[in-house]
């Protein structure tokens, strides 16, 4: 069983001003649950704040270091913060309740989904791909190819999506070591160095599609981009709660065809306890001011309007993000 870790334990709260039930335009002073320093997380933060000081001048998002997504399932659940960021893999894995979660948690609601562009980017040696005569992700698995991978540490939710991707096609990393191959976990800064030196054959990680990492190792070493099957989108999507995404031709010089695969993101969330008007007054925040948003990172210059709801569908939104997307007009 993995532990959680819990960074930052006394997590400030979050003061809201209403008249009835109206959110006023007044300064709300908000603790958001992030991850560790730095990275695209902390920059969300950042965003958030300027967000919210654009929507209510004089307020303030104080951003939280916690051990990430699993830890701020626990938080946004224990109401110990009022906003948090999370997977959306994560919190699938919390609603059913598996591990590292002790039992399922349901008082988790998603405000906004804020990136679904960090797709599972299956880099491959040209050598080992025409050796072995493997092109799709599922012939590595279907000719037993003994291919050095490496893949992200556990704890790590990009690791639990890439066992639910061999599983499904009746494969483990027992399987991999059985044929001859190897795994090695490395994070995502080490697995470009691993390549590049010719200590493994793949780079099996979820990355924001064009990062710098990869393009790198496409200019010191001959590879290709397996493309993932439908079935194998399909299943894990059911599984995991990730979602079919297409990394578009030649987002890298090595990749000429568009690569079907799929990808993870990431909400802002709260517990379903969160009054609904301070739900909406986040949402309509940002709905309104998405342009803060958008420049505090180039990875997040494709985030739109219409994809803070997109996933109203799949998880349970909060009611008062729902009614802020539909005086938008952005949800019937």
């Amino acid at each position: 069983m993995r532990k959680i870790a819990l960074a930052c334990a006394a997590v400030a709260g979050m003061t809201f001003a209403m008249m009835s039930g109206a959110v006023q335009a007044q300064p709300y002073q908000i603790s958001l649950a992030g991850a560790s320093p730095g990275g695209l997380w902390s920059n969300i933060g950042i965003g958030m704040d300027q967000v919210m000081k654009a929507a209510y001048p004089g307020s303030t998002v104080t951003y939280q270091t916690t051990g990430g997504g699993f830890a701020n399932a626990i938080l946004l659940q224990q109401k110990k913060v009022p906003i948090g960021i999370i997977h959306n893999v994560e919190l699938r894995m919390a609603q059913n309740g598996v591990d590292p979660f002790k039992a399922p948690i349901t008082e988790i609601r998603p405000l906004a989904y804020l990136y679904d562009w960090s797709p599972f980017q299956l880099l491959l040696t040209k050598d080992f791909a025409d050796k072995y005569g493997i092109k799709t992700f599922e012939d590595l698995i279907v000719k037993k190819a003994p291919v050095r991978m490496v893949l992200n540490r556990r704890g790590n939710v990009a690791h639990d999506v890439a066992i639910s991707m061999l599983k499904v096609n009746g494969a483990s990393l027992d399987d991999i070591k059985a044929w001859g191959g190897n795994v090695v976990l490395a994070g995502s800064e080490e697995q470009s160095d691993l390549m590049k030196d010719r200590r493994v054959d793949m780079i099996f990680n979820s990355l924001f599609v064009g990062i710098r990492s990869l393009v790198e190792v496409g200019t010191s070493v001959n590879v290709v981009m397996l493309p993932v099957g439908k079935e194998t989108v399909d299943k894990v999507g059911k599984e995991m709660g990730t979602d079919p995404y297409v990394i578009k031709a030649n987002s890298y010089p090595f990749q000429p065809s568009d690569v079907p695969t799929l990808t993870m993101g990431a909400f802002v969330a709260a517990n379903k306890d969160m009054p609904d008007a301070q739900a909406q007054a986040i949402t309509k925040a940002l709905i309104e001011k998405i342009d803060a948003m958008r420049a505090v990172h180039p990875s997040m210059k494709e985030l739109t309007p219409q994809l803070l709801p997109s996933l109203a569908g799949n998880f349970p939104y909060h009611p008062g993000a729902i009614a802020a997307y539909k005086a938008a007009g952005l949800m019937k």
